[in-house]
């Protein structure tokens, strides 16, 4: 049985809120919100993988602290390391964030 993928884009929005770094939380939440409800299921299953990496690689691949492993190196990476750098600004935070 497949899940729904409208139940999927949810959970995985959930999962982008609370990874357990702040950091990481706020940066693939906003990302979430902004590429989930229009990724494909190949891009859902690419972003969920990303989502098993842990919160301490994430967030140092999407801030180029760190080489992305070629297993990780995916089109959604990019869109998360375009989002990062670009449009992920953590001093323009609203306090709702």
């Amino acid at each position: 049985m497949t899940e729904d993928i409208v139940i999927r884009r949810k959970r995985l929005l959930h999962r982008s809120r609370y990874t357990g770094m702040k950091e990481t939380d706020l940066m693939l939440g906003r990302f979430a919100e902004k590429y989930v409800h229009t990724f494909d299921q190949g891009e859902l299953d690419l972003y969920e993988t990303l989502l098993h990496a842990g919160d301490p690689s994430i967030y140092a691949w999407a801030v180029g602290r760190e080489e992305t492993p070629e297993e990780f190196d995916t089109p959604v990476m990019d869109k998360l390391k375009n989002f990062a750098v670009f449009e992920h600004d953590p001093a323009n935070l609203r306090r709702d964030d």
